[in-house]
């Protein structure tokens, strides 16, 4: 920010000397450059807590675009303060959840240490009373009454077996005791786990999730082509109608492109409007589904705005790349994104859809 300001002054103060490139010549692009560090730092929160990751990323880019329309020191000013705010509520808020999921994870090895410790007790208990049973035996084999040997035999075998069956009962409910707690606990971090993996505006796969997908697929040597699909034209959308009226179109779109989507493939938001597509098949046969799901999800969509039901017409580009050996996911991925960008250009090239 202290550069910010540093350009904006010089900018006003007029051409530097010497024939140095002019601050306000580099304005623009330091200004362009800002807005990208504001975008990653919202992709990063993201990796880092999906969870709340997501109306991190939401406030940083409304800055950035908002500091794009005015550049003014003022408003420079304003956005690092803005900046700061938003960074520290949203890691108050991750520590939190971070905390809470620690919670329940401590709480899971409380129940069962004090199971242990009750089995312990119990076994004690038990062990005392086989103690006594076995001192009593000792002293029946010096008797020479077999009569009362045979009592004693009786009452200390029925003792034995008394001991044992409560050691059995008391054993099978500290178990079960155990197992129903640690399964309340798996399922609450099974829930969270599952909240964690989906975008919290789409409820498709976030990105993190689906980057880890492909680590597995690759890992098992399977078939893959990832798709990356972006919206073309849509910050449009959010300047015209504002952001909520963009959040319900993505909510629309996601939809039909998980009903679209076969069902082994997986689908992500990959970030702002931009969608990710896993397939476990070979180039030829992606390329057929992408050119289907073109079809299925592209075209008109209604959104409500303040005054009324607005149609909007939707396009998108979609990038292709199958999977080859030694490949990473970043190299993957990145050829894909490639792709993508190709077709835009070339549909932008040609005024109309790709």
């Amino acid at each position: 920010m202290i550069s910010l300001k540093k350009y904006l002054d010089e900018a006003h103060a007029g051409p530097s000397q010497h024939g140095k490139t002019n601050a306000a010549e580099l304005l623009p692009a330091t200004i362009a450059a800002y807005r990208s560090a504001l975008r990653e730092m919202g992709n990063c929160s993201l990796d880092a807590c999906p969870a709340l990751g997501e109306g991190l990323k939401q406030g940083l880019d409304k800055l950035g675009e908002n500091l794009a329309s005015d550049i003014s020191r003022e408003a420079v000013e304003t956005t690092g303060k803005n900046v700061q705010e938003q960074l520290r509520d949203w890691g108050r808020r991750t520590a939190r959840h971070f905390q809470k999921q620690t919670g329940e994870v401590k709480e899971i090895l409380i129940v069962m240490a004090r199971t242990a410790e009750s089995v312990g007790e119990r076994d004690q208990r038990c062990a005392k009373q086989i103690h006594e049973v076995t001192a009593r035996l000792r002293r029946i084999a010096n008797l020479e009454d077999l009569t009362q040997i045979r009592a004693s035999i009786e009452k200390s075998a029925g003792e034995l077996k008394t001991s044992i069956d409560k050691m059995a009962a008391e054993g099978k409910a500290a178990i079960e005791q155990l197992r129903v707690e640690v399964s309340s606990y798996q399922a609450k971090l099974e829930e969270a786990e599952s909240v964690a993996s989906r975008d919290s505006l789409t409820g498709l796969r976030t990105r993190l999730w689906v980057e880890t997908q492909i680590e597995r697929l690759i890992q098992l040597r399977l078939p893959l082509c990832v798709a990356i699909l972006d919206m073309d034209d849509f910050k449009q959308v959010n300047d015209k109608y504002g952001h909520v009226t963009g959040d319900d179109l993505l909510k629309q779109f996601a939809a039909e492109l998980k009903s679209a989507c076969r069902s082994s493939d997986i689908t992500g938001r990959w970030g702002g409007d931009e969608f990710i597509i896993l397939l476990d098949c070979a180039l030829a046969e992606a390329r057929a589904q992408t050119d289907r799901l073109r079809q299925w999800v592209c075209g008109d969509y209604t959104v409500q705005v303040p005054t009324g039901p607005v149609k909007l017409r939707v396009d998108a580009s979609i990038g292709l790349a199958e999977h080859i050996p030694n490949e990473t996911v970043r190299e993957l991925i990145a050829r894909a994104d490639a792709d993508m960008y190709e077709h835009k250009a070339a549909s932008r090239a040609h005024g109309g859809r790709n």
